[in-house]
C-alpha cells in the first residue's frame, strides 16, 4: 500500500513551455522558504532533469536566485519587483486608497497599508493627515521589519526557525534608543504581539514616531498585508492610539473584502 503524501502535490501543466514555466512559478510563490530541486520534484509531476532546465531558465532571467550553498533557490530581484509593482498598482488600489482615506478622516492621523517584501516592510499605500505636525513617508518606502509595527505582525506569522533565519541573516540595525536589536528580546516582543493581535512601533524607527498596526485578515489565516496608524507620540501616545484600534480593525476587514478574502456576510461575526 502506498503511504499517503505528507506534502502537497502540484501539477505543472500548460500548452506551451512559457505556460509551464508560469505554472512552476505558481508553485514557487506558495513556498515560504528557500527550496531545492529534490523538494520541488517531490511536490510536482515533473522529472528532475526537466525541472533543472526550467530552474536554470528562471535563474538566468533573474526571476529566481540561488541561496546558501548553491543548492537552494528563492525569489530573485525581478520576481520580487513584479510582486511589489502588482501590490502598488493593482486594480484594487483605488478601492484600498478610499478605505485608507476614510480611516484618516476618522482617526485624524496618517495611515498606511503595508506588505512584507524580503526582510522589509513595503509601504503599498499611504494617506497623510492634514495636521501640520506629521512624519512624511510615501508609497514605496521601506522599513526594516524588526523596528516596524507591521513587521512584527508579519514576523509573528512565521515558524520560529524561519523567523530566526531571517533575523540572523543581517544585523538588526539600531535606529533609536528604543530599537530592539537583540534577537531574544525581539522574539519575546513578537510572541506578545501574536497574543495581542496588534503591534506597536514605540519610537523604534524614528524618534517621536508611534505606530499601531493590525493584519488584514484572510480566510487562509496567513496575511501579507497590514493597516497601520502613524502619529507623533506627543499628540498620540499609546493609550490614545489604542482608542483607534477598533477603527483600524474595521478598515483592515474592509481591505480584506476588497482583496476578496472575506465576503460581506462575515461582517457581523468578524467585527
Amino acid at each position: 500500500m502506498t503511504p499517503s503524501r505528507l506534502v502537497p502535490f502540484y501539477r505543472i501543466d500548460g500548452d506551451t513551455p512559457n505556460l509551464r514555466l508560469f505554472s512552476l512559478l505558481e508553485i514557487i510563490a506558495q513556498k515560504d522558504r528557500p527550496f531545492n530541486l529534490q523538494g520541488l520534484a517531490e511536490d510536482s509531476d515533473l522529472p528532475k532533469a526537466t525541472l533543472h532546465r526550467m530552474l536554470q531558465q528562471l535563474e538566468g532571467a533573474g526571476i529566481l536566485q540561488r541561496d546558501g550553498n548553491g543548492r537552494h533557490y528563492s525569489a530573485g530581484a525581478r520576481l520580487t519587483r513584479l510582486a511589489e509593482t502588482l501590490l502598488l498598482n493593482g486594480t484594487t488600489r483605488g478601492a484600498r486608497h478610499a478605505i485608507l482615506s476614510k480611516l484618516v478622516e476618522e482617526v485624524g492621523e496618517s495611515c498606511n497599508i503595508t506588505a512584507f517584501s524580503g526582510n522589509e516592510v513595503l509601504y503599498v499605500d499611504r494617506v497623510e493627515t492634514a495636521a501640520p505636525l506629521r512624519f512624511f513617508l510615501q508609497s514605496g518606502s521601506r522599513v526594516p521589519a524588526h523596528c516596524s509595527a507591521t513587521g512584527k505582525l508579519f514576523l509573528g506569522q512565521m515558524a520560529p526557525a524561519q523567523r530566526r533565519r531571517l533575523l540572523s541573516a543581517v544585523p538588526l540595525e539600531r535606529f533609536t534608543s528604543n530599537t530592539i536589536t537583540d534577537i531574544g528580546l525581539l522574539e519575546k516582543e513578537v510572541e506578545q504581539v501574536k497574543q495581542l493581535g496588534y503591534a506597536f512601533d514605540h519610537e523604534e524607527f524614528l524618534p517621536g514616531l508611534l505606530c499601531l498596526a493590525v493584519l488584514v485578515p484572510t480566510k487562509k489565516g496567513g496575511s501579507n498585508m497590514a493597516v497601520a496608524l502613524q502619529a507623533p507620540i506627543m499628540r498620540c501616545p499609546k493609550e490614545r492610539a489604542l482608542d483607534f484600534l477598533p477603527a483600524l480593525k474595521k478598515a483592515a476587514l474592509s481591505v480584506s473584502r476588497i482583496n476578496d478574502d472575506f465576503p460581506d456576510s462575515d461582517e457581523k461575526g468578524a467585527a
